[in-house]
């Protein structure tokens, strides 16, 4: 346990390559306007909307780049293989966890999560900077990590008893289906279990896994294939970062979510 998130103040004496992913549903705008007044030396600046989705697609609400595009991002970016490559945004954010995930995906062997949020990465003293660098680009031979993706096919082979469970990181009543505020129809995927991905966090930072193993080991066994899924994708992305630091080996991430699952399938409500 504990292989996932690590405090900047053990990062700091490190060669980190920095990755700035603060973001705000409510204004797109915003995360952009924070980095630009200001982040750790280094850090490249990746956004939810523009670089960690591909807004034109149609597969929910926050779909995954394909391949090519995502391979090219790492790339203008000058990442490496070898590079340790920790994340940050605003603090107890979905943010970091997807930018998180993506490169896991890619197959980056050091990638780490910022324990704090900007700001308190701040007050602990490392060094910021309002000047974007510039990274040489490199040449990437990804191996990519099909291990933690699941399509929505495979979603759909679970929901018909096959190998796995699911498990829905969003709030009890949108799972439920008494409560829907962004997608059209209410519920959740059949067969679906529940476990809101807010109660990993408190006070702008997630908790340490001790004091969220019993909810998760509530929810899910160690020997389960856990699918976990949210609305878009995105908020389902720390309670994958959660699970595989409670140590939980075989866990994957559905990108396209509820949002995605609707426009094919129907859902259930409890």
């Amino acid at each position: 346990m504990g292989t996932v998130w690590k405090s900047a103040k053990e990062l700091m004496n490190s060669p980190i390559r920095w990755v700035d992913t603060r973001f705000s549903l409510q204004n797109a705008q915003a995360g952009r306007n924070l980095y630009e007044q200001g982040h750790i030396t280094g850090a490249v600046y990746l956004d939810l909307e523009q670089d960690l989705s591909d807004m034109t697609k149609t597969t929910g609400r926050h779909p995954l780049p394909d391949k090519g595009t995502m391979q090219e991002l790492f790339e203008s970016h000058g990442f490496d293989y070898e590079d340790h490559i920790a994340i940050y945004d605003q603090g107890g954010m979905p943010f970091a966890a997807r930018a998180y995930w993506m490169f896991c995906y890619a197959g980056f062997p050091q990638v780490t999560l910022v324990r704090e949020g900007y700001d308190d990465i701040v007050d602990l003293g490392i060094e910021v900077t309002t000047v974007e660098p510039r990274y040489k680009t490199s040449s990437l031979t990804l191996k990519w990590n099909e291990d933690i993706y699941s399509s929505r096919q495979q979603v759909k082979d679970v929901t018909e008893g096959k190998q796995g469970v699911l498990l829905d990181a969003r709030s009890a009543p949108r799972y439920a289906g008494e409560h829907e505020p962004i997608d059209k129809v209410a519920g959740h995927i059949p067969s679906a279990r529940n476990l809101d991905w807010e109660l990993l966090k408190q006070d702008q930072q997630f908790k340490n896994i001790l004091d969220v193993l019993p909810e998760l080991e509530s929810v899910v066994h160690m020997n389960e294939e856990i699918t976990v899924y949210c609305g878009s994708g995105v908020t389902a992305a720390p309670l994958y970062a959660m699970l595989k630091e409670a140590g939980f080996p075989k866990v994957k991430l559905y990108v396209g979510s509820y949002s995605d699952w609707i426009t094919q399938y129907p859902v259930e409500k409890s």
